[in-house]
């Protein structure tokens, strides 16, 4: 399938792919058997094609000269995450990876975030969250966060992002300088 017909079902992971390629759900007496074979393929080629946004370095750069603590929160389990996370060259920069796995619930649920709070050492109202699904903004909000929808992102199926009641909504990693603090006098 083209890419474009893919990358909406990718926030779904393995449920939304094989749902979108195959038409099949939970429940399909074929989906566990593709489920394990894709994640199999998945887990090989994890890195093989996959890329930082555009602007992604220089906001990380930006972040890391005002001091700024960040964290990576994502659905995808422990397995997968630690190892894109040091393939994509990000692992020796955050100082907080948070996988679905890491807490009992996954997002929305707002555990995973706190949980990256506590580790960063941040009271969660001083927390900014970018997400592009509207699971990111509705765990933003239970966990009393700031939060910023991206445009630029996987997006979902389900509905735009000016729909999903974020505090902003940014086209590109940079919009997010708009909503930080500014850099620290030297």
């Amino acid at each position: 399938m083209p890419l474009g017909e893919l990358r909406p079902h990718a926030s779904s992971g393995a449920r939304g792919l094989l749902g979108a390629g195959f038409g099949i759900a939970p429940g399909h007496e074929d989906f566990e058997s593709m489920r394990e074979e894709f994640l199999r393929f998945y887990e090989t080629d994890i890195a093989a094609e996959t890329t930082l946004f555009e602007g992604v370095t220089d906001l990380l750069d930006t972040l890391e000269a005002r001091r700024l603590a960040w964290g990576i929160v994502t659905n995808k389990i422990e397995r997968f995450t630690l190892p894109l996370v040091r393939l994509i060259g990000l692992s020796p920069r955050t100082p907080c990876v948070i996988s679905g796995d890491t807490t009992p619930h996954a997002k929305p649920h707002p555990a995973p975030l706190l949980e990256a709070a506590v580790r960063l050492g941040i009271e969660p109202r001083a927390c900014l969250y970018v997400g592009d699904d509207e699971r990111d903004i509705v765990a933003a909000r239970a966990a009393g966060m700031r939060s910023v929808a991206v445009r630029y992102g996987y997006l979902g199926v389900a509905s735009p992002p000016e729909a999903w009641g974020a505090d902003a909504i940014i086209d590109t990693p940079l919009g997010l300088l708009n909503f930080l603090p500014p850099a620290p006098p030297v």
